[in-house]
């Protein structure tokens, strides 16, 4: 909440704080409900939900750098830019880290991009076994 306040995403604000209903009513099993409520808990995109998980440390603030996880080995710089700029997002740099070629950084040209990036990106099939999670970074290219 603290870090996805009050920010621009598609060109509006949006606006996050605790909700005065402690559960989501989920809507009976046959009953209507136009698709708008949804039980992400057991998700396994979901890598934040083990409070102190070393997944649970790095959460970071929204930024133009994002950290990139799980790419093969047989992924180049120029396969995971070109994953990035066919998805309509600019690419100001991006940079393998040195000793573990399976993370890199990349840097996106402004936090709103870096932000539908995550969106976008994250679960990114880069190969037949492995999709890449995008995080943001604490760090800068």
């Amino acid at each position: 909440m603290t870090h996805l306040d009050k920010l621009r995403i598609w060109n509006k604000t949006i606006r996050v704080m605790p909700s005065k209903h402690q559960a989501v009513q989920l809507p009976k099993e046959g009953q209507p409900d136009a698709g708008l409520t949804r039980d992400y808990a057991q998700n396994p995109l979901h890598r934040f939900k083990k409070p102190g998980s070393k997944n649970y440390q790095n959460i970071y603030p929204p930024s133009a750098t994002l950290h990139l996880s799980n790419i093969p080995a047989t992924v180049t710089e120029d396969e995971i830019k070109e994953a990035f700029t066919k998805n309509s997002f600019e690419v100001k740099a991006f940079k393998f880290f040195p000793k573990d070629h399976k993370m890199a950084l990349i840097q996106l040209s402004s936090i709103e991009e870096a932000v539908c990036a995550l969106i976008k990106m994250h679960n990114y099939q880069l190969s037949e076994s492995n999709h890449l999670r995008v995080s943001f970074s604490k760090s800068n290219i």
